[in-house]
């Protein structure tokens, strides 16, 4: 998972050109990082309704709303194919890129693994892992394997699905650099087709294993992520505007119930997807009004990485005080809702605060004090437009 702010700045108000993008810092986008947050709220949705807080009516509106949850897992897949081309550092090494990412996943991963083994072993209910799981879950292997895909921490399946992302990214930022406009239209017209087929081959059992947490059922959502990234980069996004990709994905996410649940679904909101995160992009470069720039909204999806990370593992916890599929009523429901929300935001507050910053920080300290201050240059006659890299690390 990936952020595409700092602090919220003035935006520019064009596009940037592949000439700009060569020579400027790449500008921040607050929109995307208010975005993910909403994707971390569909899962959390989902899994509340998982879990069975609600009974009757609660249960059928906690359905409706939260059925195809899931699909937040497939934008944030989309969301750091964007992020990653967006803000990838043109003659950057491999390793520091791999650094980077390390630098940005691997803390938080591996103090919510522990919390999930401490709990497997001191918790009632609580599965534990053998030891091979565990080994292949610390390393970010354990999507490659259906016996190992959910030990530990469940939602850690996709961050195995990302180092694979993150493996294979230098060679397609090389090859979306050398495609040009017309090429990265081709491959995300592509990566579209290939969701679309192996869907298909997944809904109809033409595979062995189920596709959703197979890392390489996966990469073409990445891939398109990152080829509409190349086009905005580009200044040749000729997409809808934020409004109407809101509502594109909005249908397509209510049309997921009317298809097989899991993988097969993708297809629904993939498109719409594509299409939300560089409308987003687009308006906040454009100065155009944005929904999800909002500074608080902005500071729920910085913490919220850490809130997906820890969030499953508070309501798994709370099957020791709540047991098994409640099924309270409405009251009932919301209140334990409400309880579980509170712990898991509380606890990625710290997480964020407490663990991925500063390791981020420590982890990337040497490179930092070891890369040369650059020469001062002299003042500029004009002022230049304020603009800030989207993070990515």
């Amino acid at each position: 998972m990936t952020t595409a702010t700092g602090a919220t700045r003035t935006p520019h108000t064009s596009v940037p050109t592949a000439e700009t993008a060569r020579t400027t810092p790449a500008p921040s986008l607050p929109s995307l990082t208010g975005l993910r947050w909403m994707a971390a709220l569909l899962v959390f949705g989902l899994h509340v309704r998982n879990f069975g807080y609600f009974d009757g009516t609660g249960a059928r509106v906690t359905t409706w709303a939260f059925g195809a949850g899931a699909a937040g897992v497939s934008f944030f897949f989309i969301l750091s194919g964007f992020v990653l081309m967006w803000s990838a550092r043109p003659g950057d090494r491999v390793l520091a890129f791999w650094r980077r990412r390390i630098a940005r996943i691997y803390p938080v991963h591996l103090v919510t693994a522990a919390i999930a083994l401490l709990m497997g072993f001191t918790l009632a209910h609580q599965p534990k892992p053998t030891l091979h799981q565990a080994v292949a879950n610390v390393l970010l292997v354990h999507s490659w394997r259906r016996p190992w895909w959910q030990t530990l921490d469940p939602v850690s399946w996709s961050l195995a699905c990302e180092a694979f992302f993150y493996a294979v990214f230098p060679l397609l930022a090389v090859l979306l650099r050398r495609l040009g406009a017309r090429g990265s239209t081709a491959l995300a017209g592509l990566s579209v087709l290939a969701v679309v087929l192996l869907a298909r081959a997944d809904m109809h059992h033409w595979v062995s294993e189920p596709l959703n947490s197979f890392p390489a059922a996966r990469l073409p959502e990445f891939v398109l992520g990152a080829a509409v990234a190349r086009l905005v980069i580009l200044g040749r996004w000729r997409g809808p505007g934020l409004e109407a990709s809101l509502a594109l994905a909005i249908i397509g996410y209510f049309f997921v119930p009317q298809v097989t649940a899991g993988y097969p679904a993708t297809p629904c909101t993939v498109v719409g997807f594509a299409l939300l995160i560089p409308a987003a992009a687009v308006a906040d470069l454009r100065g155009l009004p944005s929904l999800w720039r909002r500074p608080w909204l902005v500071r729920l999806g910085e913490l919220s990485f850490a809130f997906y990370m820890v969030h499953l593992l508070v309501l798994r916890a709370g099957t020791n005080l709540l047991g098994k599929n409640p099924h309270y009523g409405i009251p009932g429901g919301l209140a334990a809702t409400a309880a579980a929300f509170a712990v898991a935001l509380g606890l990625s507050w710290a997480l964020y605060e407490g663990v991925e910053r500063p390791a981020r920080r420590l982890l990337l300290r040497h490179r930092r004090s070891a890369t040369p201050k650059p020469t001062p240059q002299p003042t500029p006659p004009t002022p230049h437009p304020e603009s800030t890299r989207a993070r990515a690390d």
